[in-house]
């Protein structure tokens, strides 16, 4: 077990800080406010998770100059109430049998437009409309992607302690045997460490070996792994709430000079979209650098999707290392930076770190041995 001490817990009072930002980036982006359903921004904003996603109403209303309001089911409101974010907002509850739209609808400008979670069901989004005629709606991604994106110095250490979980087990994962055994197999040894190193929550456990590896989200199959195979690790869950997300990728035996050349260009790559990390870059500029090392290699048609994705509360939100991403990198931020090089049929390679951006470049959460391990 990791002997690092729990991070302190997040108080009533950086979730309320959370929700008044929030609110503010929803007035300079031009709207007149948030409805936040059950969900990573709700976890995010408030603390709270129903134990039960249901059909039953449940948002978070935001907005400038106003009380952030929560609405929820009354058989629900008792658990809302113990969330350490309720004692940030108000609590309105509506019962079985009433309208919960007309209960909520008192809280939003009858002509406003509104972010809203990108989870919201749809019938949610539907009540609001026939209630409110003259409101509009946009995503939470598309109108306000940097919400959850900058993390505060209690969220970095969740982060970095997710990270050293993952590493932890990655440096026994390559002690145990993998010829002769099953990927679901080597997937089950790796979940069982992510939770004995202190993840609550194991999300996935990709083990694609051989000709399985080509495929970026192979899920770990029956397919018995051989001698000479090479093989993608990627895995990772949520730790003191927080993901983790490493990908590495090991060798049983001694591999042939193309499977060795081929790690050799995706280690570059992701060391060169590491080197491009740094405030005022540009997401894109992560993807571009990390692309062109695959692309002069010969390898750019087989590096099939982008180079990184945000993490937090999920293992995968914005921002995103893609082209057409103009989005500034600041400090705060955290992602993956993950190229792969993908020979259908063949095999997979794929190295994954997660990365925070600091005031001067980048800085690594996972730190284990980038170089391609044997394993028996």
């Amino acid at each position: 077990m990791l002997s690092s001490p729990a991070p302190a817990p997040f108080t009533a009072d950086d979730y309320r800080a959370r929700m008044a930002r929030a609110a503010r980036s929803a007035a300079d982006a031009g709207l007149a406010g948030l409805l936040v359903a059950p969900g990573p921004d709700l976890v995010h904003l408030t603390g709270y998770q129903p134990t039960a996603t249901t059909e039953r109403l449940t948002v978070l209303v935001l907005a400038a100059g106003q009380d952030p309001v929560l609405v929820v089911p009354t058989l629900e409101a008792p658990d809302a109430a113990h969330a350490v974010g309720a004692a940030a907002l108000t609590l309105r509850d509506w019962t079985d049998g009433k309208d919960p739209y007309a209960v909520a609808a008192p809280l939003l400008a009858a002509d406003g437009r509104f972010g809203v979670s990108d989870n919201t069901w749809a019938m949610h989004l539907l009540g609001f409309q026939k209630e409110l005629p003259g409101t509009s709606y946009v995503s939470l991604t598309e109108a306000l992607p940097m919400l959850r994106a900058v993390k505060d110095a209690h969220e970095l250490a969740r982060l970095e302690a997710a990270g050293a979980a993952a590493d932890a087990a990655y440096e026994e994962i390559v002690k145990v045997r993998f010829a002769g055994r099953k990927e679901t197999d080597v997937a089950a040894d790796l979940a069982a460490l992510l939770i004995e190193y202190g993840h609550e929550q194991v999300d996935f456990t990709v083990v694609g070996s051989g000709p399985n590896g080509a495929n970026p989200h192979h899920e770990a199959g029956d397919r018995t792994i051989a001698q000479g195979d090479m093989v993608v690790l990627d895995f990772g869950g949520l730790k003191h709430g927080y993901g983790s997300d490493t990908s590495r990728t090991v060798h049983v035996g001694e591999p042939t000079a193309e499977e060795q050349r081929v790690h050799d260009v995706v280690r570059a790559a992701q060391e060169a979209g590491f080197a491009a990390v740094r405030p005022g870059a540009t997401c894109q500029d992560v993807d571009r650098a990390a692309r062109a090392v695959i692309a002069k290699a010969g390898y750019g048609e087989y590096f099939i999707h982008r180079t990184g994705h945000g993490i937090g509360v999920t293992t995968h939100e914005p921002p995103y290392m893609i082209e057409g991403e103009e989005q500034p990198l600041v400090p705060g931020m955290c992602f993956s930076v993950e190229p792969g090089i993908y020979l259908p049929g063949r095999f997979g390679v794929r190295i994954e770190d997660i990365v925070t951006v600091t005031d001067d470049g980048g800085r690594r959460f996972n730190t284990t041995d980038r170089a391609m391990a044997v394993v028996e």
